[in-house]
């Protein structure tokens, strides 16, 4: 049976990461009004919108 007085903490699994990033004024309008529309928050827009540019990357280097 089950003690209802203990307050039972377990590890928590990580799932992502906090970042802080500087964006331009114009994109974060641009983030807001596209979260209202899609009723999404921004973190999941941000996210794939990066998954998205790291999946269609095409790097180029300079010394080539």
């Amino acid at each position: 049976m089950a003690d209802n007085n203990k307050f039972i903490v377990t590890p928590k699994d990580e799932k992502s990461v906090t970042l802080t990033i500087r964006i331009y004024p114009e994109i974060n309008t641009k983030l807001e009004r596209l979260a209202q529309q899609s009723n999404r928050s921004r973190n999941e827009l941000i996210n794939k919108a990066l998954e998205f540019a790291f999946n269609n990357l095409e790097f180029v280097d300079g010394n080539e």
